[in-house]
């Protein structure tokens, strides 16, 4: 079998969290350090008014890895609640973040099962707790944990991919805590996407001539069908959308999110990057079936003002369905915003327009009269 540096990473990461006694021998052995140097002395936030912070803090009954960033304390929170499963943030910041944090304090968190927090403690201590439910909780405590330490009344919210399925949930069970929710790459039924994303990689190749990919997806066909789908049926489903750009726009390969953790200063040595990896694996095998069975279509009133970011070429959570959501739901205020040069990944496609479409159409929304502030 050949061994590939994901296998390896995966294998390392087994044994890091087996063994939390060798914590300390999780050293930095990659050839990338000189490197995430410079990105971490550019991503140092020096102003006065600023705050750098990254720590451990109780949330759902584990510690789970919370990093905050901002160039000014008085500006808005805006929370991201990360894509996935376990598929955390942070260690892909230094890809795109640093103007949002001219204008808003960003909070990201790895959730249960993710990132850094997989590594604080052993993932098989809170399996049982693996559930939707309990990551929208979760979401709701880190709002209000950082709510609390920053002084805020509210905050934004925004979820992107898998995390919009919690976001949202968040949002509709505690309206109180947030100015307004922001789904990016938003999935509303999953089985629907799904098919949608299927059906884009088939016509792609059928009308490319690619017949390795047409006879390789005929051996999943019809889908997703009435059999179980399973992740090896969802591998081999998005495995040709993506590579004709339903993840990317534009490209046939995507590596850079999957090699950020290389460059991450947040991501310091071997153990936490290929917890990535591990913890994608832990989680998914346990949340599939109720991440397949999300359908948010039935939502008909959002309490709060609700954005949603829709990538053109989005094949991965199809945008199709987000704009007929969109079109019938009753909100306080309600917006779309296409994103025409990008598929799944607008943070990273198009990091220009994210910025100018939070500051014209969600920062307005956290203004408040000084005496409700």
């Amino acid at each position: 079998m050949r061994t590939t540096p994901a296998l390896l990473a995966l294998l390392l990461s087994a044994a890091c969290a087996a063994a939390p006694a060798a914590a300390a021998e999780c050293k930095d052995t990659g050839k990338y350090a000189e490197a995430r140097a410079v990105i971490e002395d550019l991503d140092r936030i020096v102003a006065p008014s600023g705050v750098q912070e990254a720590y451990a803090a109780p949330i759902g009954g584990i510690k789970q890895w919370i990093n905050v960033r901002g160039q000014d304390r008085d500006n808005p929170i805006l929370l991201f609640v990360h894509g996935g499963p376990a598929s955390p943030l942070i260690p892909a910041l230094w890809q795109f973040q640093r103007p949002l944090e001219e204008y808003f304090t960003v909070v990201n968190y790895d959730q249960r099962g993710a990132g850094k927090t997989y590594t604080l403690q052993d993932p098989q201590s809170y399996a049982d707790t693996i559930h939707i439910a309990t990551y929208v909780d979760d979401a709701i405590e880190v709002a209000e944990h950082v709510r609390k330490r920053y002084g805020k009344r509210k905050i934004v919210l925004a979820g992107h991919s898998w995390g919009t399925i919690v976001g949202m949930q968040a949002a509709l069970k505690r309206p109180d805590l947030f100015y307004a929710y922001v789904g990016i790459g938003q999935a509303i039924k999953v089985m629907e996407n799904e098919q949608l994303s299927f059906d884009f990689g088939m016509q792609q190749a059928l009308a490319r001539g690619n017949t390795a990919a047409v006879e390789e997806m005929k051996t999943i066909a019809p889908y997703p069908g009435d059999q179980p789908v399973t992740r090896e049926r969802i591998i081999t489903a998005r495995k040709w959308s993506q590579y004709y750009g339903g993840l990317t726009a534009y490209r046939d390969e995507s590596p850079y999110y999957y090699r950020a953790p290389k460059l991450s200063p947040d991501y310091s040595d071997d153990c936490e990057r290929a917890a990535v990896d591990a913890g994608n694996v832990f989680t998914l095998g346990k949340i599939l079936p109720e991440f397949l069975a999300v359908d948010m279509s039935g939502v008909r009133e959002f309490p709060i003002p609700v954005v949603m970011f829709m990538g053109r070429h989005d094949y991965t959570t199809p945008a199709q369905p987000v704009e007929t959501w969109l079109g019938r739901v009753k909100a306080p205020y309600k917006r779309g915003v296409w994103f025409e040069r990008s598929s799944h990944m607008m943070q990273w496609e198009e990091p220009g327009k994210l910025l100018t479409s939070l500051l014209t159409y969600v920062r307005p929304l956290t203004q408040e009269p000084p005496a409700a502030r």
